[in-house]
């Protein structure tokens, strides 16, 4: 489509200042004085406002929009005005997928071929985007659009994470946008979130007992900032980013959403996906003849599972099914603004039911603490501790997540799921383009092969805005996608994006002009895998993708020649755009010297001071299967010592060295299953003293126990044990808080609303190996201590 020429020369951002000489007037009244008024930057006449939603975690067969049994009543309101893309890709994994939206290009060529968690120095592994490739938001900020995100951001290098950043991949400093209220990281408690408002920690206005809930908080905000958008700059577009962060994992919803599912489930997994199929194909989002892809060995049939626990996995379900209707619901309450305001007709909206297939991180029986299985400690969620937990699913008091078995049924009719980027359920998501002022047909299906990387280009094509040259004086490389806008029109105009590469810890493939050659390498939910092969050693299949929606014919032995014409293909796709050299180690790239990204503290020795807080695992000495110390100076009031000194995690794991009723205590939470609790002999006397913790690890492996002693000035007054350990992660969004602990708790000793230390914190440290000095640290060298151990 074609927009007005724009005076504006838009191809180099900022656009230059640029003044006319003239006659310049001594005295402004002067008759002569005159100067062209002051006109706004604004894109240019007709951009529309741009509304793009980003589910997490959501399989192409989950939501009713797409055949599935989850309740999405917004996304069949926005399908029935608008367009469904049964063809749309993701990258299969969150990150890589939200850098490929908000820059247009290839995940490994904006460095995020996995999460940033698991980054290495490989450019294409780094997760730091290169100044070449400016994200979205930057453009049309620059170009005059008011821009805001809300939810969730997993693009920030895991070292530029903690409150003094640098601030340059957060969205509202380099990023691009104007405004944002959301979360750093990969997920969040629904329930007790991490928030940041820009770059300053915020805590959650509520609590969950008055009703708080992320989602619900995140949709207040984002309807709050259009209506002011809209009162106050009525001529001037918006691109609001809405990503959630719902349906990922923990599964936390409102009871009476679940409700409503009760029952539904009680068949399991393989008949779900019967249906599903079925009802697919009465929608017409699937091909009338599209076929039901086979099980995996890896994947246990229903009917395999024991007896006792298909109860759990029953509400497992029902859960998630209402977490999605939930989160359906928060997209309505926009479409519900953009309607009030009058604005829905000229709004550009994308709602992308998930960045990528459904997620099979919870193990085949799920996850009451999903960070179990993160830390190769899933045995300890039995199935008779999984039945104690049931009622709990969903609440505050879980950390839950489903059985791989349904995220495979999630992912109906195809293979796979999350992670697995070789075949479509790991990457085909269904979408939803909503814009009456710009397509015609309402209620239509589009089957042009369409990836994430083509929402940049396309609304960059119908703002009118061109693809800069030049953004704050670096020159930029092209955009890698291709507009979608010649599909608004005509469900018959060939596809344009007709070759694209997918690859993530391994698993990879190529498409091409209908046809798809695959392998997949490793398996998602196996977090150790002795057998995983070398890469040339890997088995590829081929898909005839005209006659073969669901990938369920492999035609490799019929056509061998296709297949290494495809193989040679990918490699060539995977020069282009770094994604070589491969990459499928785990445990190794969790460690930042083995896979050379920096770190924000070196040594062994950290130095805090009260106050400080929010401080991701990445920003902390990691204290994981070793033995350390805290030390503390604290002033104790004349009513007694009582709340935290330093706590690290929460309630589903972590540890802390805090104080109630006069009494020093030590906690070790292992995932909110076993807490282990020393506490002191005596009450910390009232005046300036120094408390101590040492925990002497036992060795001989990852996650083993090990003696906790306490000290006050010096002198012995407790002792204890912690029987085991979490060797790899404590959390994924509880932080690091000292003289206070934010979100849940580590011990239920105490509220975390009550949680602040009744004295003075004069500092804290955190040492981890053998110690060199004595119990007492003398005040005088404890600075230099510090200093000499960073």
């Amino acid at each position: 489509m074609t927009k007005p020429a724009d005076a504006r020369a838009r191809t180099m951002l900022p656009i230059p200042d640029r003044r006319r000489p003239g006659l310049t007037t001594y005295d402004a009244k002067d008759p002569d004085t005159s100067y062209p008024p002051i006109e706004p930057l604004l894109p240019p006449e007709g951009a529309p406002n741009v509304l793009v939603v980003l589910l997490d975690d959501v399989g192409f067969g989950a939501a009713s929009a797409f055949g599935g049994p989850c309740d999405t009543p917004t996304a069949e309101r926005l399908a029935s005005g608008g367009l469904r893309y049964n063809r749309f890709h993701t990258t299969a994994l969150c990150a890589p997928t939200r850098s490929a939206l908000l820059t247009g290009r290839n995940h490994h060529s904006v460095g995020m071929g996995s999460i940033t968690e698991t980054a290495t120095s490989a450019p294409g592994n780094s997760s730091l985007r290169p100044n070449t490739k400016a994200p979205l938001p930057l453009t049309l900020k620059l170009n005059g659009y008011s821009t805001a995100q809300f939810g969730k951001c997993h693009e920030v290098p895991v070292w530029q994470t903690s409150p003094m950043g640098p601030f340059d991949a957060w969205p509202s400093a380099g990023g691009g946008f104007e405004k944002f209220y959301g979360f750093i990281g990969g997920e969040n408690n629904q329930w007790e979130p991490a928030l940041y408002d820009g770059t300053t920690p915020v805590e959650p206005p509520r609590t969950p007992e008055e009703g708080y809930h992320l989602t619900e908080d995140l949709t207040d905000h984002a309807v709050a900032w259009m209506r002011q958008q809209k009162a106050l700059m009525p001529d001037r577009p918006f691109f609001l980013y809405f990503a959630p962060g719902a349906t990922h994992a923990p599964h936390h919803v409102p009871r009476e959403w679940v409700e409503k599912y009760a029952g539904r489930f009680d068949d399991g997994w393989d008949a779900q996906r019967e249906r599903t199929l079925a009802r697919q194909k009465e929608l017409g989002v699937v091909p009338a003849d599209a076929e039901l892809t086979t099980r995996h060995d890896e994947i246990t049939a229903w009917d395999d599972m024991p007896d006792d626990l298909k109860p759990v996995l029953a509400r497992q379900m029902e859960v998630y099914a209402g977490f999605l209707e939930h989160t359906d619901h928060q997209v309505g309450r926009l479409v519900d603004t953009l309607e009030d305001l009058g604005i829905l007709d000229d709004t550009l909206v994308y709602y992308v039911i998930g960045d990528n297939g459904a997620s099979a991180e919870g193990t085949m029986n799920g996850a009451f603490n999903e960070m179990a299985n993160f830390n190769g400690m899933a045995a300890l969620e039995t199935p008779e501790f999984m039945r104690s937990k049931m009622d709990e699913l969903g609440s505050p008091t879980s950390y839950n997540h489903y059985s791989v078995g349904w995220a495979w049924a999630m992912n109906t009719p195809f293979q796979w799921t999350k992670q697995v980027a070789s075949h479509w359920g790991g990457t085909r998501n269904g979408t939803i383009v909503h814009w009456p002022s710009g397509i015609r047909e309402r209620g239509g299906l589009r089957s042009q092969f369409t990836h994430v990387i083509d929402i940049a280009p396309t609304v960059l094509e119908v703002a009118g805005i061109p693809e800069p040259m030049m953004v704050n004086g670096v020159q930029q490389a092209p955009i890698e996608g291709t507009s979608m806008a010649y599909t608004f029109d005509s469900a018959e105009e060939p596809e344009r994006h007709d070759l694209q590469y997918f690859e993530m810890f391994g698993n990879r493939g190529i498409y091409h002009k209908g046809w798809s050659a695959v392998t997949k390498h490793r398996t998602p939910w196996l977090l150790v895998q002795p057998d995983v092969p070398p890469f040339d050693d890997d088995v590829w299949e081929l898909y005839d993708g005209s006659v073969d929606y669901s990938q369920a014919h492999d035609l490799a032995a019929e056509h061998p020649d296709r297949l290494r014409q495809l193989q040679r293909l990918w490699l060539i796709e995977a020069v282009k755009y770094d994604v070589v050299p491969l990459d499928d180690r785990t445990g190794e790239r969790l460690n930042p010297d083995l896979a050379g990204r920096p770190t924000l503290v070196r040594g062994g020795s950290q130095l805090f001071f009260a106050g400080m807080g929010r401080l991701s695992e990445n920003s902390v000495v990691s204290i994981k299967n070793k033995s350390f110390s805290v030390t503390a100076e604290v002033d104790v009031p004349a009513g007694g010592a009582a709340g935290v000194i330093i706590a690290q995690g929460g309630g589903f794991g972590g540890w802390a060295l805090y104080a109630t009723d006069g009494l020093l205590r030590f906690a070790y939470n292992v995932l909110g299953i076993h807490q282990f609790v020393t506490t002191s002999e005596q009450r910390i006397p009232a005046g300036t003293h120094q408390v101590r913790v040492e925990f002497a690890y036992d060795g001989g492996g990852l996650g083993k126990g090990g003696d906790v002693t306490l000290f006050c000035d010096g002198d012995r007054v407790g002792a204890g044990r912690v029987e085991a350990t979490q060797p790899m992660i404590f959390s994924a969004d509880e932080t690091t808080d000292i003289g206070y602990e934010s979100g849940t708790t580590v011990s239920a000793d105490y509220d975390a609303r009550s949680s602040h230390f009744t004295g003075r914190i004069h500092w804290v440290q955190l040492d981890t190996g053998d110690d060199d000095h004595d119990h007492y640290i003398d005040p005088e060298e404890r600075l230099r201590i510090a200093m000499a151990r960073q």
